[in-house]
């Protein structure tokens, strides 16, 4: 690979890193080609987008970002491999699923919305985020309870109340 091709990728992964508010930095290596298939699969079914990177080219590309990459410096050791989505929990739930056949892949850092996560002890966390679409549908629930919970107890209410004035009603 010459400069030219060099410094194109590197311009390349960092549009990518600017237009992707998610993306995970996995270990893949020592996947045997089946099972690297089989987690490309996955991982189109899914709308993740997996790339594996040269280390020193994405460094240079961090380093090129308006944003402040820094902290996921350390973990550009050995094979890398980036994961793009637009939902922040997809990469981590297509690792989580694959390693229950498979010792790897490994989780090295992941950025969320500007947060970053270090090291394999967060899949758990990353995993059970909430997309936002399912924070959309929960608090729209929760906006809906009070209201079905006024119009339960209205209805109850009047199923009540006609029963007292009937009962009363009989008593004359």
């Amino acid at each position: 690979m010459n400069k030219q091709e060099k410094n194109k990728l590197i311009d390349d992964l960092n549009k990518m890193l600017d237009e992707n508010k998610n993306f995970y930095l996995a270990d893949i290596s020592g996947l045997t080609a089946e099972q690297n298939s089989s987690l490309r699969r996955i991982c189109f079914k899914q709308n993740v987008s997996l790339q594996v990177v040269k280390n020193t080219l994405l460094q240079k590309a961090f380093d090129k970002n308006a944003l402040d990459f820094n902290q996921l410096s350390e973990s550009l050791r050995g094979n890398t491999s980036l994961m793009f989505s637009d939902s922040a929990n997809a990469p981590a739930k297509i690792i989580e699923e694959f390693r229950k056949k498979n010792d790897k892949p490994l989780l090295k850092a992941a950025l969320i919305e500007e947060e970053f996560y270090i090291g394999d002890d967060n899949l758990s966390i990353l995993a059970n985020l909430k997309s936002k679409n399912e924070l959309i549908g929960d608090i729209i629930t929760l906006l809906q309870s009070p209201a079905k919970n006024v119009i339960s107890s209205l209805q109850s209410s009047s199923v009540k109340l006609s029963g007292i004035v009937k009962a009363l009603a009989e008593k004359k």
